[in-house]
């Protein structure tokens, strides 16, 4: 599939961030100073941006987008920690509290199989009164079921509240998981990497430096993890050009970052949100439109030649929107998932399920090759082109960035 580029106008360009533009173009590392001009950008300047992200998206792994049949498994939504931001957690004693057997979720995961998935995503709250060898058992409990799917599981949250339960350190604990089925690690709980709004959003009950060293030391182990961030409360452009500095300083170390997602706040059911004034925060109620198209972008600049793929989340976008992140620097849409209720617990409204019908005309209208991959982005399955008259242009997908301003 051929994808045309209109070249960036620069005669349109501040003189500061079309500089930027061509050093990124170049393949001069952007620095975090210099990121954070470009997340501070406004007018034709966000369409550049948008233009050149889809332009190094395109050199760095060419004109195919991705998507993988997944289902998360929420275990259990009894959490203790009382995240600000967070929907999903219930007390123990809660009337929908709930903590799923072993035998439910090997169910979970063989009906995922049987629907073509390759990936079952777990997590779930810190319950209190979980035994020590719980996280291990999940896992003998999906391998037993399901010997040949891949286990996506357990935010560096788990592995530090696990960890501590089992009197293992973080190496011997993530070690012992790996030894039992685990094949990859989700980056969340992430957040914001930044000590002072991490105190606000959860107490800092897993420091910026906790979660850094849970994730060196799975990539050590050659454990990959995704990587992640939070943006769009109580944060700034500043942190998130800083969070991305950190993330790529952690790939150039050990690697294993697999990709890197965005995930916008949802904030309709967010306490953070609601309770606000009781808080004394200025909370924002999410990204604007402008944010979520530059944040794809400016990461997908900064990342250039360490993280090659940068996910856009159909759950916290919506898929029209998603669709655009496609022409913006991403070139994956993640996961069918199934079953989806950490976002919907916070009042998400995009649903819990798009099936991979759906997810291939979804990276077509993008004027992308859509492909099914694994979680470690290897691909499984192609698909014949889309008749070229039923193509988003990228002029057409620029212009939307543009009516967006």
């Amino acid at each position: 599939m051929n994808t045309h580029f209109s070249p960036i106008d620069f005669s349109k360009v501040s003189s500061l961030v079309a500089t930027i533009l061509q050093e990124a173009l170049a393949g001069i590392e952007i620095s975090e100073r210099q990121g954070t001009q470009l997340f501070q950008s406004t007018g034709h300047d966000i369409t550049a941006i948008a233009q050149c992200a889809d332009l190094i998206r395109q050199r760095s792994v060419g004109d195919k987008a991705s998507f993988v049949i997944t289902r998360n498994i929420n275990f259990t939504n009894i959490c203790y920690m009382g995240c600000k931001f967070c929907g999903f957690s219930k007390s123990k004693n809660a009337s929908d509290a709930e903590l799923l057997s072993m035998s439910e979720i090997a169910t979970r995961a063989q009906q995922a199989w049987d629907r073509g998935a390759t990936e079952v995503c777990i997590q779930g709250g810190l319950h209190p009164d979980l035994p020590a060898d719980h996280y291990r058992n999940i896992l003998i409990a999906i391998k037993s079921q399901v010997p040949d799917m891949h286990i996506h599981a357990f935010s560096p949250f788990e592995i530090m509240f696990g960890s501590q339960n089992s009197g293992l350190s973080y190496r011997e604990f993530i070690q012992d998981l790996m030894d039992h089925g685990l094949g990859s690690m989700p980056g969340t709980a992430a957040e914001i990497l930044d000590i002072e709004i991490r105190k606000q959003l959860t107490r800092d009950k897993l420091t910026t430096e906790q979660w850094v060293e849970i994730i060196s030391t799975a990539h050590q182990l050659g454990l990959p993890t995704t990587s992640t961030i939070m943006y769009g409360h109580i944060d700034a452009p500043h942190h998130w050009a800083a969070h991305i500095a950190l993330l790529r300083d952690m790939q150039k170390k050990h690697g294993g970052f697999t990709e890197f997602v965005p995930l916008g706040f949802v904030h309709y059911e967010s306490p953070l949100y609601t309770d606000r004034k009781k808080l004394k925060l200025h909370v924002r109620p999410g990204p604007s439109a402008n944010e979520n198209i530059l944040m794809h972008a400016v990461s997908r600049i900064m990342l250039n030649g360490w993280i090659d793929n940068i996910q856009a989340s159909w759950v916290k976008l919506g898929p029209d929107y998603a669709v655009q992140m496609l022409r913006a620097g991403a070139n994956d849409i993640g996961g069918t998932l199934m079953n989806e209720t950490i976002t919907r617990s916070s009042g998400g409204i995009h649903g819990e399920e798009i099936l991979p019908d759906d997810m291939v005309k979804m990276i077509e209208r993008s004027g992308l090759t859509p492909f099914r991959r694994d979680t470690l982005y290897r691909q499984q399955q192609s698909f014949p082109p889309l008749a070229a008259s039923n193509l988003i242009s990228h002029q057409q997908l620029a212009s939307n960035h543009g009516a967006q301003l």
